[in-house]
């Protein structure tokens, strides 16, 4: 299978996921398909005080590889994301602050950018056991592939908030009927009843419109 009909199958599979919960952990275990060299991938979000927040992995090895936050007075090798959207680690026994990559056994790295904003990053990863595993093709499948992956998640986002949107439309309609039921009064009235109840209890309109279908449910 040559390069454009592997990113083809993968955008499909990535296009196929339901959440972008899914759609992460799908494209973990594409990536060490798809990149030469890699032999594990994950997904993290990056914070501007260099914390690290795993979304999705391909192993244990690579949760223990980005948890936590950059030793202290070192530079991070993915600091450069920030600006650039390419950080590599060609070996990490020779890389300074890669001891603990090195102790886990991942000598080479290859983190790309998926999202950026102002206060955090979306990045995806791949390690490899060798060292200088990752060459120019290796970077250009990965930057195809990250390419097919931010689309991916980001269809997956917009399909999530529409269904929970028509979730919590239908919730609160419900919860309204209850209270037009419950104090004789229309539509309106019991809408802004909602309203008022949640502006009053600072609580969302949706998980008070909860609380009522679950009492009018239950026994």
């Amino acid at each position: 299978m040559d390069l454009a009909e592997a990113l083809t199958v993968a955008a499909r599979r990535l296009h196929e996921t339901s959440t972008p919960d899914s759609t992460l952990d799908t494209a973990v275990r594409l990536a060490v398909d798809l990149v030469p060299g890699a032999d594990h991938a994950g997904i993290c979000v990056l914070e501007r005080d260099d914390r690290r927040r795993t979304l999705a992995w391909t192993d244990e090895v690579v949760r223990t590889a980005e948890d936590g936050r950059a030793a202290a007075g070192r530079r991070p090798y993915w600091q450069c994301l920030w600006t650039a959207p390419v950080a590599e680690v060609e070996d990490s026994e020779n890389h300074e602050g890669g001891d603990a990559l090195a102790g886990l056994g991942l000598r080479s790295v290859l983190s790309l950018r998926l999202r950026a904003d102002r206060r955090r990053l979306t990045v995806l990863t791949a390690y490899a056991r060798k060292p200088r595993a990752f060459d120019e093709t290796a970077l250009r499948v990965g930057r195809l592939f990250t390419a097919h992956v931010g689309i991916a998640l980001e269809s997956a986002t917009v399909r999530e908030q529409l269904t929970e949107a028509m979730r919590t439309r239908d919730l609160i309609g419900q919860a309204t009927g209850i209270l037009m039921e419950r104090l004789d009064i229309d539509a309106a009235g019991a809408f802004d009843s909602l309203v008022r109840a949640s502006q009053r209890e600072n609580v969302k309109l949706r998980d008070l419109a909860r609380r009522v279908v679950d009492a009018h449910e239950a026994p």
